[in-house]
């Protein structure tokens, strides 16, 4: 199936807008959707790093909080 968007015509919004509706789709049936093989890697790093003590989880509102500081 081809499928033909009005790139050039969608505002920023509306293309984000169409990016999470697909998202919500995939997400439904995640079993189909195959991980890379480098997540692997990259989360093995991170249970080392959390292992190690040299990474630490932080709470989702501080990290929300911390990422919108960082792109103001």
């Amino acid at each position: 199936m081809e499928l033909t968007l009005p790139l050039t015509r969608m505002t920023t919004s509306d293309k984000l807008r169409a990016l999470e509706k697909i998202w919500d789709d995939l997400s439904r049936t995640s079993e189909n959707v195959p991980s890379p093989s480098w997540h692997a890697d990259v989360l093995q790093a991170r249970q080392k790093r959390l292992q190690n003590g040299s990474s630490r989880f932080t709470e989702w509102t501080e990290a929300k909080r911390t990422i919108r500081n960082r792109v103001k």
